[in-house]
């Protein structure tokens, strides 16, 4: 496992969606807010701001927000903002298919972050691109959609069980699974070989984020 991720399995991932929570702007704000520090608090090992309609400023604004509500080890990171991400602080960046080439997000990370330890991950939907995010220096990839889910339609058919198995024996680097995640099938994910589950519904929609928490640490 990356020395970046948390030690522990699995490895929790809550992926944010302020836009489901209110229609006004301000309201879902503070409510992400107050979800983001809610699941550092249950246990929840990463969080990632994935918040693709803010400039640059507003989500300068929201990270730093964010970070000043983490406590514990939970890690924050920043979808595809790589320049936001290190400028306010994060723990790492998450790339999407067509955002920066890892290779130079990797190189950028180098040249910009000394040596302060800051994670680069990746979003795959196929065996080549995960192994192609290994080479290039991810520390992990986040592989689905696994099962179907709203989310993810527009990446097309659920992977399955099998592909989820499949990409995980021919990596190195932690698997985590997305795409459906659920507290009845996040077992078969972890059995097929992902070193763990990332969601929006599962953490965002927890009526008892701690107790969720607790169950998929079970």
């Amino acid at each position: 496992m990356s020395h970046l991720l948390p030690i522990r399995k699995p490895v929790l991932c809550y992926v944010t969606d302020r836009r489901s929570l209110a229609a006004d702007p301000a309201t879902a704000k503070a409510i992400l807010l107050d979800k983001i520090e809610q699941a550092a608090k249950a246990g929840v090992d990463c969080i990632q701001l994935r918040e693709k309609d803010l400039s640059g400023k507003e989500l300068a604004e929201l990270v730093s927000s964010a970070l000043q509500r983490i406590p514990g080890t939970s890690k924050l990171l920043v979808n595809d903002r790589l320049d936001v991400a290190i400028a306010i602080g994060a723990a790492g960046v998450h790339l999407g298919e067509r955002s920066l080439p890892v290779a130079e997000a990797r190189r950028f990370v180098t040249e910009r972050c000394g040596g302060r330890k800051f994670l680069v991950g990746a979003s795959t939907h196929s065996l080549q691109a995960a192994q192609e995010a290994e080479s290039s220096g991810v520390d992990y990839v986040i592989f689905g959609p696994v099962f179907a889910t709203p989310s993810k339609a527009s990446f097309g058919e659920p992977q399955g069980l099998a592909k989820l198995r499949e990409v995980c024996e021919s990596m190195k680097i932690p698997v985590i699974a997305i795409g459906g995640i659920s507290l009845e099938n996040a077992r078969e994910c972890l059995r097929a070989g992902a070193t763990g589950i990332a969601a929006i519904r599962l953490f965002q929609d927890a009526a008892d984020l701690k107790t969720v928490v607790a169950r998929l640490r079970q």
